[in-house]
């Protein structure tokens, strides 16, 4: 939006025109998410605590975790807030990737909001119900995908790339599609299953849409993407604004949600945050990477489908409690501990997903 008050301004002021600069505006985006996360958290907190919007805990979870109980939750609105707010301030809004991967994040936002209202104002126990989530989660993913695909440009938008390796790539054509649609509504699901710590969530996912930043804006720079050997997707690059903006608003939340956690994020950030990272991830061919960089959030979701299958199969748990950080805190981990810890094994694993950019 300022974008184009930028356009008319630089006939007066050639100054202006630093302000198309991509970097820049990347920049602007973090700063802008940052502050209004922080500028409108805490007002949103004492509304959330006035309407009594709280979370209930299971008592069949870490006793450590029952203080929790009536922690003001739905705050991932927050985020949604700041990302789409300073996503149209700085972005090129004629940009077709800016509108999907933005759309797509608030699609799932809204489901998640559909569950904690059902759940926390309504007061069902069971939210929405899991077909119904499930089915706008296959509505709002795949709507994505097939916008992604009618709209590519050129083969490159429809390949996989295959990561360390030098022109290793696989066309996958339609399948594209369905591929796609696993990969944003996984990705969505994964990272609501990791939200279950002060910040465990928040601060990988940060990590993460860092990373993408590096790899949309090296991907739609020509002389970038020549040298590093990727494909050069010419529009991609303007969803660097979009990646600033989750990171900022994913550092404004983590302001209140940090240990001890004034406030949770609930389904309508988690789902979202996920389904960003998703849709990103393949807007910038980068799948597989996201896998890597993202292992926290995948070994979160193996570990309870490992957990589910051994006791319908044999009766028996792996873990003391899944999802596996459940299974830290039960022995003895403090909670603490294991946040910093994950947090710290996506650093590793962001850097790893970096490296794929040299090592190939």
């Amino acid at each position: 939006m300022l974008l184009y008050l930028v356009e008319w301004l630089s006939q007066y002021q050639s100054g202006f025109n630093v302000f198309r600069y991509l970097t820049l505006r990347a920049i602007l985006g973090v700063l802008t998410a940052l502050a209004i996360a922080l500028w409108v958290g805490r007002p949103m907190i004492r509304r959330l605590r006035a309407f009594k919007i709280g979370q209930t805990v299971r008592d069949d979870g870490p006793q450590s975790h029952l203080v929790k109980s009536g922690t003001p939750t739905m705050g991932g609105a927050l985020i949604l807030v700041a990302v789409g707010i300073s996503t149209l301030l700085w972005a090129d809004l004629e940009n077709r990737y800016v509108w999907i991967v933005l759309l797509t994040t608030l699609a799932f936002g809204a489901i998640g909001l559909v569950d904690d209202y059902k759940k926390l104002v309504m007061r069902d126990p069971r939210g929405l119900a899991a077909r119904w989530k499930y089915l706008w989660q296959t509505v709002a993913g795949f709507a994505a995908a097939i916008a992604l695909y009618v709209t590519a440009g050129s083969p490159a938008e429809t390949e996989l790339l295959i990561p360390y390796l030098k022109d290793v790539s696989i066309q996958l054509g339609p399948w594209f599609i369905l591929f796609t649609y696993f990969v944003i509504v996984g990705s969505s699901n994964a990272v609501n299953l990791t939200d279950g710590l002060d910040g465990l969530a928040v601060m990988p996912t940060v990590l993460v849409a860092g990373a993408l930043a590096i790899f949309v804006y090296a991907a739609g720079h020509v002389q970038i993407a020549n040298y590093l050997l990727i494909p050069h997707l010419p529009e991609v690059g303007e969803v660097v604004i979009f990646c600033g903006a989750l990171v900022g608003a994913g550092l404004g939340f983590l302001w209140f949600n940090a240990y001890p956690a004034q406030v949770f994020m609930g389904d309508v950030g988690a789902l979202a945050l996920g389904a960003a990272l998703g849709v990103v991830a393949v807007a910038a061919r980068q799948e597989l990477v996201l896998f890597v960089m993202g292992g926290v959030f995948v070994v979160e979701t193996v570990s309870v489908m490992m957990q589910v299958m051994s006791f319908k199969l044999t009766g028996r748990r792996i873990f003391r409690m899944a999802p596996i950080h459940h299974h830290f805190e039960l022995k003895g981990w403090p909670e603490p501990r294991v946040i910093v810890r994950f947090w710290i094994v996506t650093v590793v694993l962001v850097l790893v997903g970096l490296a794929s950019l040299k090592i190939r």
